[in-house]
Parts: C-alpha cells; structure tokens; sequence
C-alpha cells in the first residue's frame, strides 16, 4: 500500500521537479558542446581573415576540419567530465572553477591535436590542420564557455528560486557554530541550501526563524518526516562517540554527511607521523615560508603592488579630492597595527570615519555605525579604502595576501582567550585574505576568522594568492560587503 502511494505521489510530481539535475546536466552539456562548435566556427573565419605564418588562408577548407571539430567536442567533453564539471551545484562563477575550464580546455584541445598529428595526418599533407584554427579555437572555446556556462547559472538560478533542485539540510548542533553556518545558509540562498531546521545538542532555543526539529534521538525519524538530503555536523566541541552516534543515525544511504571541523582537526590534515626511537609521534607541520616560496610571495606583492598604484593612482587622487569636499579632516587615516613576528607598522588607509570618530577610545566598527560618513559607506562597500595599502605592500610591511592585520590593543585581547591566535603573525598580514573572500569581515567571530588565517598560512601555495587575488576582485563587482577595518 505504502509502495503504491509512493508511486502515486511521485507521478504528481512536476517533471522539472523530479529530473532536475538530468536537466542541469543536459542544459550544461549542451551549452559546452555549442560553446566548443561556435568558438571552432569562428576560429575558422578568423584565421580566414587574419593570415598567420603558415599556409596560405585561401587553402583552408572548413569540411576537412570536421574530424578536428568533433574530436574537440568530444574531448574537451571527456576533460570536463573527469573535472566533475558536470556535477554543478553552485550557480555563481568561483576560481576554482574558472581554472578548472581553462585546464579542461587545454587538456581538450591538446589530446586533439595529438591524436589528429598521429591519426589523420599523413607525410604527403593530404590531411593537414591548421595551427591558427587551433589557437583560435582554444582561447574562444574558454571565453565562450564561461559565458554560456554564466547563462546556464542563470537559469538554474531561475529554477532554484522557484524550489527546485534546493539541498534540504538540517543542521545538527549548537552555539555559535551551528548559528554561523545556519546564517552563512539563510543569507546566501544562491549556494542552492535550504535549511529545513536544528538538531540540538544540548537544548537551547534556536536563532530566531529556524525550526527546533528535535533532538539527537528523533534525528532518525526528522530525516524520513522532513526528506533530509544534507546534514551539516556543526559541533565542533562534540566526542567522537558523539560523532559516531550522529553518522549511526543518518542511516539513509543517500544522505550526504558534513562535519564542521574543530581547531586540532584542521590542524591534522596538515600533520606527519614521525618517531622517535620507534614511539610514534605527530609533527605539526612547520607553517612560516622559507627560501624560494618566501622569494616567490615576495615577488607576486613587488608587482601586485607596482601594478596597483600605477594603475589606480587616477582613482585614488580623485577619491582623496572626493574625501576633502565630503568631511573635514586629513584624507589618510594612519592607524597602528601588528603584523609578521608582532611587530608593529601604520597601515595607510583612506579616512572613512569622522575625524573625531575615536575621541572615546577604539571600538569595532558596527552596521550602520554613525561614525562613518556618506563617501565612507560607498568605500568601504567596494574596498576603495583599502587601496592606499598598496603603499604597505610595496615597501615589505604587507602582503597582498595574508591574515587582516589587528590593532595591538586587541591583539592583547585575542591572544589570551584564542589558542594558537599568535601563529597568524608568521606570515606578512595582507590586504585581502582567504577569512575575508569566505565572509568573514567586520564584527564576525574572531575565532572562524583564525581558523581560516591558520588554514590559509598552513595550505599557502602561489596559486592560492593568486585565486584569493581574484576572488577578491569577483566580489567587489559582484556583492556589497562593508569591511570593518
């Protein structure tokens, strides 16, 4: 009886509802086949119109590269399909991403020349393909991807504001935690969440909007009443015991598991076992850059920072004019802060605030904090005010990565009640930072922000600036976010 009411109800259900993601995998892998076909189309006509140094383009026939076309399509396809680009569930553009196309392009498109130079091409020429048609074809094929790709993110979007395809989750947990992740949810429905309620531990009232489902016992039978795809662990304070009974409960096999890492777990994926004379022992990795990483950083600030005045020095001229007329008082705000080895520096900033806005002692900067003026709202929504910092990266005091530099009367603060806060000054504080392309700015907990300064100091690589760097500049186009730096 139970089998033919499901059965029933699932032939109610709306189509788009039920195959929702064959139709986001489809819609996908059409708009990269079609994105592949047109940049091969037009690599074609501009080789045409462009001659490169090779045979002459009046020989150029289009029908003897269809073999090239439909190898591009198929294996540019197959990288992308090895990349796990066809399992989207975020909508919006990340570096990731981003680089993931570029490689599954490349990959693509270099497989396909050398199948075709080994297969179809003969030493009589009688198959040949054209290098400028390739070189075409590869760097449209990128551009065009990203902006199909970018139109198919919009429709998905469209659908999952119209509830299909949303990740139901509950989160299991309690405190500041489980509050962090259940707002970073709430506030961010184009990450395709939606939070069906809390699980808590240690029975306190939830945050105000969301559900109290229950408690461990009945995490079973919520699962089943609620049709629970995700659950979300966000007790980072919970046993191990704890943990093991959770996931003994989340017997479903098609239900995805997260755990919110505590502190020594992030710090375990970055340990070694060594011994010492045959008793084991966990080395902790040794986190402060040395030799050519430390020469490699230090070159990426050198022409990040040169890059950035030279370019941006129109724009903050005119901001400097633009803060004279809107306020009195001094256009550059000098403040002290710590950085590498807690050594202390002046950080240079354009001044946001009233010039009399610390006359009753420093204070964290709040939402809608009066203290702040008109043109400092619109700076500190796009990070105008950060710019002057270029000048702290250029003479070594900054990175343009790195841990947010503290004033020394909260370092004092921190060090007391955070552990291992003091290991976020191994590194050069930065302009931007992998806690503030993740959220977490302004008033936010300090002790998430030390999480993610210690994973970032402890998993650097050039590439990780670099993403940091345009993730950065994604969301200053892209969102509004006030700083409160």
């Amino acid at each position: 009886m139970q089998e033919a009411l499901a059965q029933t109800a699932a032939t109610r259900t709306p189509f788009l509802r039920r195959h929702y993601h064959n139709v986001v995998t489809l819609t996908l892998l059409l708009a990269d086949v079609a994105s592949i076909v047109l940049a091969f189309v037009i690599g074609f006509e501009l080789r045409v119109l462009i001659p490169l140094p090779e045979r002459a383009a009046s020989n150029l026939d289009f029908r003897e590269l269809l073999p090239m076309l439909a190898m591009q399509v198929v294996f540019v396809v197959v990288a992308f399909f090895f990349g796990r680009m066809y399992h989207r569930q975020r909508t919006r553009y990340s570096p990731t991403e981003l680089a993931a196309i570029f490689s599954g392009v490349s990959i693509g498109t270099l497989v396909n020349i050398a199948v075709t130079s080994l297969t179809f091409k003969s030493s009589s020429g009688a198959f040949d393909y054209s290098r400028g048609v390739m070189i075409y074809a590869w760097v449209l094929s990128i551009v065009f991807v990203v902006l199909i790709r970018g139109a198919q993110g919009q429709l998905q979007r469209w659908m999952q504001a119209r509830g299909y395809g949303r990740t139901r989750v509950v989160v299991v947990g309690a405190g500041e935690t489980a509050s962090a992740v259940m707002q970073r949810m709430l506030q961010t429905p184009r990450l395709g969440y939606s939070l069906v309620g809390l699980v808590n531990t240690n029975g306190d009232a939830p945050p105000p909007g969301v559900r109290l489902l229950g408690n461990l016992e009945l995490l079973s039978d919520i699962i089943e009443r609620e049709a629970v795809d995700e659950i979300i662990v966000a007790a980072p304070e919970a046993k191990d015991t704890d943990l093991l009974n959770i996931i003994a409960k989340c017997d479903r096999s098609t239900i995805s598991i997260k755990v919110y890492p505590d502190l020594f777990q992030i710090m375990a994926g970055q340990m070694s076992i060594s011994e010492l004379g045959g008793l084991p022992l966990l080395n902790v990795r040794d986190i402060a850059l040395r030799g050519w990483k430390l020469v490699l950083k230090r070159g990426i600030d050198l022409l990040g920072s040169v890059v950035g005045l030279v370019f941006l020095s129109p724009l903050m001229m005119f901001v400097a004019l633009l803060i004279k007329l809107d306020s009195p008082g001094p256009v550059f705000l000098v403040q002290e802060r710590m950085g590498l080895d807690g050594k202390r520096f002046n950080v240079f900033k354009f001044r946001s605030m009233r010039a009399d806005a610390e006359r009753d002692g420093p204070g964290w900067t709040v939402k809608d904090d009066p203290r702040v003026t008109r043109l400092g709202r619109i700076m500190r929504k796009t990070n105008i005010d950060e710019l002057p910092q270029f000048i702290n990266v250029l003479i070594g005091e900054m990175s343009l990565v790195g841990p947010r530099p503290e004033r020394p009367v909260y370092v004092e603060e921190f060090r007391k009640r955070i552990p291992r806060y003091m290991e976020r000054h191994r590194e050069k504080a930065g302009m931007t930072g992998w806690a503030q392309v993740n959220g977490m700015r302004g008033d936010s907990s300090i002790e998430e922000r030390t999480k993610y300064d210690l994973w970032y100091i402890e998993n650097w690589s050039a590439w990780l600036d670099i993403k940091i760097i345009l993730q950065t500049i994604w969301q200053t186009f892209t969102r509004r976010g006030e700083n409160a730096y």
